[in-house]
């Protein structure tokens, strides 16, 4: 029996071959998408969980309300890890990481530049399951000036992983760190990601106990029945104890009295599982996800499930009305309602086995373009055959079952006397519905095009907007491996005419950059702190970056004692509480060091647009580090050779490495591009299979219309009377869709620009962007088909009569 219902579903399928290449197209669309999504999601969820212990590891994070703006470091003090442990019954264990730079490693006559060191202590690796394929894991770190280094960087230095004992000279210092331990590679599904890890013994700064710095990312293991909400409680307890002894010596002013100036400051918790998805500190080990856009790419794969199975409902049924004879004969031969239900069954989860294969085709193929797009490296082998092949099939079955239910169920209710006379009606109920499923459809098209539009245009604006400083023709070269030669090179390049300026500065405001918090307060005011970043700077950082002086003066060589000048922003004279006569007026830091303003800089960004512009403290400095070249060149790659010249005319043990200021900014917008460009995929994705679905509607309309079609064309109607009868009839389902979905469209865009401090408006005119590429897209979809309906001979329509 199921032999024979394959048989006819097979024939079936050849028969209506067109109806059955769109029903499978669209189902493989639809299911890809999906399955690419959940890909993505299920990646973006699986961050940190590697950990056997990850249900009970935290992070500690500085938190705080003050004066200028807000405070989120994902770092804290060196003393809290050893405190929490002595003093919170509840936790189990602690552990600290600092980042160390990045060293130079000299093995033989081979240097080797390493991207970043960690230091860690002892228990770091106790807490966290990084498997060492060589030494002891709880040993290992013990004594100063040993490591833990990775497969893939011993076999970089050594070519092989038997490397313990051996030693790792670190050039321009007498440290020597002594390998103990071989780790297998970091998952990247990590919130850190290091190649080597040094005992945190060898700082000195570690054993610190003050609670006025930082820099140390702490972690804590809870013990089993630990309730996060009252370590965390008891912790805000245990910062006070601790940082109020401090920081009158600190500031200047009580503890007490500082939080009743409205301030507030304190460490919390941060479970380890959320580190990558609900992240918003400075100083992060690793860029953030956005648990937003999982939100948004799963209700998109959702959508698109839904609309291809809306697309095989509509299109089995416009196909299907072709079967009415057959199934009148069948009925009158003795099948029952249950054997035609099976069939249809049969039929629809066939398609959907077949669009399943070809799913996982798509999936296979279009993994690299989507792995570009999102910036992820998945890979189809991370998924478990044992549980990735059963669950497809468990897939497969409900999908086929589920969109094969309302064709099934309507075509094996007609009457065989009726449909054998052709005196058949078809209801307008089950019309409605699909008209309704093709307006549904619609609506999510229109909802992803406005969005789609949106996003565009918000990246648009970002990339455009007066940030305070000319961000082109800005090389940012690598200079500190020059060593005490970074002023010679500097020096040479001044002497070309192509380049305007040149400044030496770690401080960027765009991209990966140097800041720290800056405590300053008016000298006449002790007790109206203001937090600031603060930015070392040379007297040429200014005109190189193109920035503008709202009043006073830049540094000058000229003036012997601008080592105690600052040169201020607006919003930092704001919140001083300054609003003229600014120049001369002087501040204090933390230290009691007395600073004179010199100048005022009007407001640049030098934060992401997500957050308003925050005050800024610029002090002058000799430090090494970069050298920011502001150029005139019209041919860059001709001066880039030349300044790569002159950079290899010096020793130095690292290449030439160079970057563009306005990449760097670029780049900070890197997971709004990337969702500008999903957005635009899945919307084209989304639209292409709702006009199949539209199709589908539109071939069963003019079947079941064709005598109408017939008798108007025999009494004198034209083509295009009956083209446009047609197309209207779908227009309005398109109109219906955009009227709905506008508003849950504005509402999404709304709450997403919110994100930003720095934003578009939401016009009219992206509404109607969208309601008119839906319309476009939607009637040269339908027109095909109601010209075709349209010119038909009325003849093959009415010859029955």
């Amino acid at each position: 029996m199921i032999k024979s219902y394959i048989k006819i579903a097979v024939r079936n399928l050849k028969r209506n071959i067109s109806i059955s290449l769109i029903n499978v197209c669209g189902l493989a669309l639809g299911i890809s998408t999906c399955l690419l999504i959940s890909l993505y999601i299920t990646d973006e969820l699986s961050y940190d969980r590697y950990n056997k212990q990850a249900d009970r590891i935290v992070r500690v994070v500085f938190k705080g309300n003050v004066k200028g703006g807000d405070i989120k470091e994902a770092h804290v003090m060196p003393p809290v890890a050893s405190t929490m442990k002595a003093e919170l019954t509840d936790v189990q264990e602690t552990a600290r990481l600092r980042i160390g730079g990045t060293p130079l490693f000299q093995v033989g006559d081979k240097v080797f530049h390493e991207e970043q060191l960690a230091y860690v202590d002892a228990s770091f690796f106790s807490m966290f399951t990084l498997p060492l394929l060589k030494g002891d894991m709880l040993t290992a770190l013990a004594e100063p000036n040993t490591a833990i280094i990775s497969e893939k960087m011993a076999q970089k230095y050594f070519n092989t992983i038997d490397v313990i004992g051996k030693e790792l000279p670190m050039k321009g210092s007498e440290s020597i760190l002594k390998i103990t331990g071989v780790m297998q590679a970091i998952p990247k599904n990590s919130h850190f990601n290091f190649d080597i890890f040094t005992s945190i013994e060898a700082l000195e700064d570690a054993r610190s106990t003050s609670w006025m710095t930082s820099e140390y990312y702490t972690y804590a293991l809870l013990k089993k029945d630990a309730s996060l909400k009252q370590v965390e409680s008891k912790l805000a307890s245990l910062f006070d104890k601790h940082v109020g002894p401090q920081f009158m010596a600190g500031f200047g002013m009580s503890y007490e009295d500082y939080k009743k100036t409205g301030n507030n400051i304190g460490l919390y918790l941060q479970p380890l599982t959320d580190i990558h998805l609900h992240s918003d500190f400075v100083y992060d080990l690793s860029p953030s996800g956005n648990i937003s856009y999982l939100y948004i790419f799963g209700v998109i794969g959702l959508f698109m499930l839904l609309i291809a199975t809306i697309n095989f409902m509509n299109l089995s049924t416009a196909s299907g009305s072709k079967r009415f004879k057959e199934i009148g004969v069948r009925k009158v031969l003795g099948a029952g309602k249950q054997k035609l239900l099976i069939q249809f069954f049969t039929e629809g989860i066939l398609i959907t086995y077949i669009a399943l294969l070809l799913a996982v085709v798509i999936v296979l193929l279009s993994l690299p373009v989507f792995n570009h797009f999102s910036g992820k490296s998945l890979e189809i082998q991370q998924l478990s055959p044992f549980t990735t092949i059963p669950m497809l099939i468990g897939f497969g079955l409900l999908i086929g079952l589920f969109s094969s239910s309302y064709p099934a169920l309507y075509l094996s209710s007609f009457n065989p006397i009726m449909i054998l006379r052709n005196r058949f009606n078809v209801s307008t109920k089950g019309l409605g519905l699909r008209s309704g499923l093709v307006v549904f459809q619609f609506i999510v098209s229109v909802g992803l095009i406005f969005c789609t539009v949106v996003v565009s245009r918000q990246l648009d604006f970002m990339r455009h907007i007066k940030l305070g400083y000319d961000k082109e023709n800005v090389i940012i070269v690598q200079s500190w491996p020059l060593g005490s030669n970074e002023k010679a090179f500097a020096d040479r390049l001044a002497q070309d005419s192509r380049i305007l300026h040149i400044s030496h500065s770690s401080y960027l405001p765009a991209g990966a950059t140097y800041n720290n918090n800056f405590f300053i307060y008016p000298k006449e005011s002790p007790n109206q702190w203001v937090k600031t970043l603060r930015y070392d700077v040379d007297d040429q950082y200014i005109p190189t970056m193109g920035m503008k002086l709202k009043e006073g003066r830049n540094f000058s060589k000229t003036y012997g004692n601008d080592s105690l000048s600052v040169v201020i922003n607006e919003t930092a004279a704001k919140n001083l509480g300054w609003n003229d006569n600014i120049i001369g007026r002087t501040l204090t830091d933390k230290d009691n060091q007395i600073l004179q303003v010199i100048g005022v800089v009007e407001d640049f960004h030098f934060k992401p647009l997500h957050e308003t512009i925050a005050p800024l403290v610029m002090v002058l400095s000799d430090q090494a580090g970069n050298l920011i070249i502001k150029t005139k060149a019209t041919n860059m790659e001709k001066l880039l050779t030349t300044v790569k010249q002159q950079y290899n005319a010096f020793p130095s043990d690292l290449p030439f490495d160079y970057s563009f200021l306005d990449e760097r900014y670029n780049q900070t917008y890197q997971s709004e591009l990337k969702t500008g460009q999903l957005l635009t995929i899945f919307a084209t994705l989304t639209i292409f299979v709702a006009c199949l679905g539209l199709l589908g509607l539109a071939i069963f309309t003019a079947h079941q219309r064709k005598k109408e079609i017939g008798i108007r064309k025999v009494i004198g109607a034209k083509v295009s009377d009956i083209a446009r009868m047609l197309s209207f009839e779908f227009i309005r389902l398109v109109f219906i869709a955009i009227i709905i979905a506008s508003p849950i469209a504005w509402w999404m865009m709304h709450m997403w620009l919110q994100d930003f401090a720095y934003r578009i408006q939401v016009q009219w005119w992206m509404f109607a962007v969208a309601g008119l590429l839906a319309i476009i897209i939607a009637l040269f979809t339908v027109s095909t088909q109601a010209i075709r309906a349209a010119i038909a001979n009325p003849v093959n329509s009415l010859k029955d009569e």
